[in-house]
């Protein structure tokens, strides 16, 4: 018999990754060239040759125990340091070595993070539309997730409903910008005025609120669209990175999270985060991908190819008559759905072998997420499907 929380757990297992399976099986049966999977955001741009070419450097010439053996808790001291230098140069911040824990992928980050933070019944607070995960992951620790609301046409916070939303067991306010699923990324309006309710809200509740800045969209941004450092707005911020978007390196898990010195309690919450990754069984990050990282640090991946793949597919379906927020981060488009119950629609649209993921799976109802992190062949062989879809509907 399983544990009480693994049956929750089990019972809404991800949606995301069920249709991902669903479409590994019609694959099977039509052709994976005739299935049209925008359910998983798996990176279909290639990682930069000099990721590979360092992980093959690095087996050739760097000794053994350094390459495979153990290492702090906290990750390779140079790693930590290169990559302290790096966020220094780029955002004017003051991290070190000992800022830096190296993580298995943001995911890993966030749940040592919250691991450190939260006791049962804490509340940590995310603004919806939100990557699902982020329920188990406050729910491993028995914390409690608050949806806060965003402006329903631009899909930036909504600062009132964050003012009433936290409360005196209000712990963490999780932020992602570039958003998954939206593709919204928030202004630096928006940040600062969220910065300005956590200050007064440590004040009005004497106590500190940490703000934890999920980014692992944050270098896949399009035209001339920045995204805000939190950390510079907001001084009790702690930042979560992942190299699987920006390095196309998902599978490899390799990420890390900075916290200034200026953070309240500093020592103790770095030093309980670093044995978080410990004791969670992490132990530390991947060996080889931390010294791999520290050298591709100004390596980028090719935006150029998500951007056209967005601006294709955003052109084409609201030519169609569908309702999509235009996005100008991540490789998401978020699309409202031509009926009330998304799943009917998701299910439709399956049936022109598409396949979408429904709003419900992120705080959202009504609406549907298309990941376009695939092929542009993918994007234009789906076209006709999504016509049909929309003549079905009545839109165009």
């Amino acid at each position: 018999m399983i544990s009480k929380k693994m049956e929750g757990f089990v019972k809404n297992s991800s949606a995301i990754r069920a249709m991902f399976e669903e479409g590994q099986k019609m694959a099977a049966v039509y052709g994976k060239e005739n299935v049209y999977d925008f359910s998983l955001g798996n990176p279909n741009v290639p990682a930069p040759d000099a990721v590979n070419e360092s992980m093959i450097d690095i087996l050739r010439t760097e000794s053994p125990v350094m390459v495979h053996g153990y290492m702090n808790n906290a990750g390779y001291e140079d790693v930590r340091s290169a990559i302290a230098e790096s966020l220094n140069k780029r955002f004017g911040m003051n991290y070190d070595a000992e800022c830096l824990i190296m993580t298995v992928g943001a995911a890993g980050g966030m749940n040592i993070v919250l691991k450190s933070l939260l006791n049962p019944g804490d509340e940590a607070i995310t603004f919806t539309p939100y990557f699902g995960e982020y329920r188990s992951y406050v729910g491993n620790y028995d914390g409690v997730l608050v949806e806060s609301p965003v402006d329903g046409v631009t899909f930036q916070p909504d600062l009132d409903a964050l003012a009433e939303n936290v409360t005196d067991r209000t712990r963490v306010v999780i932020i992602n910008s570039p958003n998954n699923p939206t593709g919204v990324v928030y202004t630096e309006e928006s940040i600062r005025g969220v910065a300005e309710v956590m200050e007064a809200k440590q004040k009005e509740f004497g106590h500190e609120i940490y703000i934890f800045a999920d980014e692992p969209y944050r270098e896949l941004v399009y035209g001339d669209v920045t995204v805000p450092y939190i950390p510079k707005y907001y001084r009790n911020t702690i930042v979560g990175y992942s190299y699987s978007k920006s390095l196309s390196l998902p599978g490899e898990r390799i990420g890390y999270v900075a916290l200034s010195r200026d953070v309240d309690d500093f020592e103790n919450v770095y030093a309980a985060a670093k044995t978080a990754n410990r004791i969670l069984g992490f132990v530390n990050a991947p060996s080889l991908q931390q010294r791999a990282i520290a050298r591709c640090l100004d390596e980028k991946t090719d935006v150029a190819y998500y951007d056209r793949n967005r601006k294709t597919l955003y052109d084409a379906l609201t030519a169609d008559g569908f309702t999509c927020v235009r996005p100008d981060g991540a490789f998401y488009l978020w699309m409202k759905s031509p009926e009330p119950d998304e799943k009917a629609f998701c299910s439709k649209a399956k049936e022109k072998r598409i396949l979408v993921v429904g709003g419900s799976s992120f705080g959202c109802p009504g609406f549907v997420r298309i990941a376009y992190c695939v092929s542009y062949e993918t994007i234009c062989g789906s076209l006709p499907g999504f016509a049909e879809l929309a003549e079905e509907y009545g839109l165009r």
